[in-house]
């Protein structure tokens, strides 16, 4: 089939929530994908920041086929190799912690608000309000959407959950000040991804950290967009040295398999008890193999280096293009999470990009969002910002 007939039948029988472009993807190659028709496409999205190794890494090809021949899927009642293996690897990371796996960034966020509560009313004198903040994102179920602070995200769903309050984002005042009695935790994105790759000042993590310690309330972090090596470390709280009680992965976890996992502290995840939290499908013996190759081309392939140094090599280069492009108010990010902020919608950009066959991302109206593959070359970094360049000089829209 070719990309018309692909899209044409999509939308014969597909919910349209998506508004996809009508481009369809049949493989991809490291930082490349291929339509249907056999155009090539730099890909500086990477599905949403989850193949961050790029397309078909061979040690994730490999685990999902070694696995898959091995066992697909047993229920949660039993033990799998790759489960424990997996657990083990991120207990570690984290330091002593406890792991919850599910499928996805909001089934992770979702354990981490009922962990939250089961604390609260556990052992925190039945507090259960979480605080999170003025432009999150969280995800799409209910408790996560409720957490999420952008109005446009609840349109239609209310009555919202009840039980989170919004605060300003990168205010420690704000957030001090907003505690009652029945506060529980506080959830923010160490970055925010959605909300236009907002990076907070350098010790608002830390200053965070210490309020919840004196206020005795639990410090939640939402890496699910910027965790496993997009900022140039494993965990992006590792910029501001400090250590949540809980933090959730997913989308790059897994390398393109469906997985999410919460991580907390020993003490705090003893209020999870058999029965009081499950899904069917989490830490599924494949997705947990993907996941495990992910982490051994961290460990052994210098992933988070390059991450640093080329998603540094990219800032400056777009530091230096936008001083010749009036549109660009901003460029700004930490390792291989960009924006390019613009003074004009960032559409007209990403869509003068694929044109020109380079996938980004336009988020928050008007921020130009890149996400590489942390594995990314400088020749594909320049040939990225080449297009770049172009698209903010020449695509239409400027004011």
């Amino acid at each position: 089939m070719n990309n018309a007939e692909i899209v044409e039948l999509t939308h014969r029988h597909l919910v349209d929530i998506y508004g996809c472009l009508p481009i369809a993807f049949v493989r991809g190659h490291g930082a490349y994908l291929y339509d249907a028709d056999g155009n090539r496409y730099l890909d500086f999205f990477c599905g949403l920041a989850v193949t961050s190794l790029g397309h078909g890494h061979p040690r994730v090809v490999r685990a999902i086929k070694e696995q898959a021949e091995k066992l697909t899927h047993v229920s949660n009642v039993f033990h799998t190799e790759p489960m424990a293996r997996l657990a083990e690897r991120l207990s570690n990371r984290f330091g002593n912690g406890r792991v919850f796996f599910g499928n996805s960034g909001a089934e992770a966020n979702e354990a981490a608000i009922k962990l939250a509560r089961r604390w609260g009313s556990n052992a925190g004198g039945g507090r259960y309000e979480i605080l999170a903040a003025q432009g999150s994102f969280h995800g799409r179920t209910l408790a996560t959407l409720s957490a999420t602070g952008q109005e446009k995200y609840h349109q239609g769903f209310h009555p919202l959950v009840p039980g989170f309050r919004l605060v300003p984002f990168n205010d420690i005042a704000a957030m001090e000040s907003a505690r009652r009695d029945e506060t529980a935790a506080i959830m923010i994105e160490p970055v925010q991804g959605e909300g236009g790759v907002v990076v907070p000042s350098p010790d608002y993590l830390r200053r965070l950290r210490d309020y919840c310690d004196r206020a005795k309330l639990l410090l939640i972090f939402d890496e699910i967009q910027v965790g496993v090596g997009r900022t140039g470390k494993f965990f992006a709280y590792e910029h501001a040295g400090v250590k949540p009680d809980i933090v959730t992965l997913a989308k790059a976890l897994g390398g393109g398999m469906p997985i999410g996992a919460m991580i907390a502290t020993a003490d705090i995840a003893s209020n999870f008890t058999p029965g009081s939290h499950g899904t069917t499908f989490g830490g599924n013996p494949v997705s947990c193999a993907a996941a495990l190759g992910v982490l051994d081309a961290i460990d052994q392939e210098g992933v988070l280096e390059n991450a640093a140094q080329v998603g540094a090599y990219l800032m400056e280069r777009l530091r230096v293009i936008a001083k010749k492009a009036p549109r660009v108010a901003e460029v700004r990010g930490l390792g291989m999470m960009i924006g390019i902020v613009l003074k004009t919608d960032a559409r007209p950009v990403m869509e003068a990009c694929l044109k020109e066959h380079l996938l980004v991302n336009a988020t928050a109206g008007n921020v130009v969002r890149l996400l590489p593959p942390l594995n990314l070359t400088r020749e594909e970094a320049d040939a990225g910002l080449a297009v770049i360049e172009t698209a903010l000089i020449a695509a239409p829209g400027e004011k």
